[in-house]
C-alpha cells in the first residue's frame, strides 16, 4: 500500500461520489479518511484495491459491502450488514454491529469490537469473524465454511443448520440451533483459533473456547425425521 492521503467530508460530499471516487480512482491513493459518516449507509462498498479507508464515526447499512483487499476501519458503531459478501481484506468496527454482520462473507477478517446482533455471519461462506463481544440469535444460521469466533456469549439458536463453517465461544450459550453441537476442541482448532485472535489484537487463550459445530444429520432429506417440520 503506498500513496497519498485522500480526504472527504459526507457532509460536503456524497456517498454516490465518495464510492465512485474509491471505484475508479485509487492509483496513487494510499489512505482515505472519511469524516462526518452521520449514519449515512453504503459507504466504502464495493472497493477492490489495497487501500486503507478510515470512517470517522457511526455508519449505517451495508458499510464496507462486497470489500475486496482494502483494510477498513469505522470508528464508531454500525448498521446492518457490515462487510456483507466481503472478499478478501479486513473490516473493523471499533463499536457495535446490528444484525447480519458479516453476511455471506466468502474471504477476508471481520473484526466487531463491541458487541454483534442478531444473525451475525449468516450464510458465512469462507470469511473469518471474531466478535469482542456477544452476539444475537441465530448467529451462524446455515454458514457453510470459515470460522466464527465469540469471545463473550452467544445468543439462543446459535449455528442453527450449521454446514462446514466452526462457531468457537468463550462464554455462555444461550441455546444451539437445529444440528449444532459442541465438539471437543483438536489442535487445529487451537491453531486457528490463536491466529485468528492474533490478527484481531484480542488477548484471550485458544484452549478457553468452546467448539460448536455441525452434527450433520441435516445433509441428507430424511423423510421420517423431517414429517412435521416447518
Amino acid at each position: 500500500m503506498v500513496g497519498v492521503t485522500q480526504s472527504f467530508d459526507l457532509e460536503k460530499t456524497s456517498v454516490r461520489e465518495l464510492n465512485q471516487f474509491l471505484h475508479h480512482e485509487l492509483a496513487s491513493v494510499g489512505q482515505v479518511n472519511i469524516a462526518s459518516p452521520n449514519g449515512q449507509h453504503s459507504i466504502a462498498a464495493g472497493v477492490d484495491a489495497d487501500v486503507k479507508i478510515d470512517i470517522q464515526g457511526h455508519a449505517g447499512y451495508f458499510i464496507a459491502g462486497m470489500n475486496k483487499q482494502a483494510q477498513v476501519t469505522i470508528h464508531g458503531n454500525v448498521g446492518w450488514s457490515v462487510a456483507e459478501n466481503m472478499m478478501s481484506g479486513t473490516v473493523r468496527v471499533c463499536g457495535h454491529a446490528s444484525q447480519s454482520a458479516g453476511a455471506s462473507a466468502h474471504g477476508g477478517l471481520l473484526v466487531v469490537e463491541g458487541d454483534a446482533s442478531s444473525r451475525c455471519g449468516i450464510s458465512l461462506k469462507g470469511g473469518n469473524i471474531v466478535v469482542q463481544g456477544s452476539v444475537g440469535h441465530f448467529s451462524g444460521f446455515m454458514a457453510q465454511a470459515g470460522n466464527l469466533v465469540i469471545c463473550g456469549d452467544g445468543g439462543a439458536n446459535l449455528g442453527d443448520s450449521l454446514y462446514e463453517a466452526k462457531i468457537y465461544v468463550l462464554g455462555n450459550v444461550a441455546s444451539l440451533g437445529a444440528d449444532a453441537q459442541q465438539e471437543d476442541l483438536q489442535q487445529e482448532d487451537i491453531d486457528c483459533l490463536t491466529d485468528l485472535l492474533g490478527q484481531a489484537d484480542i488477548d484471550q487463550k485458544a484452549e478457553h473456547f468452546k467448539k460448536i459445530a455441525s452434527a450433520k444429520t441435516l445433509y441428507h432429506w430424511n423423510p421420517q425425521a423431517g414429517a412435521g417440520v416447518v
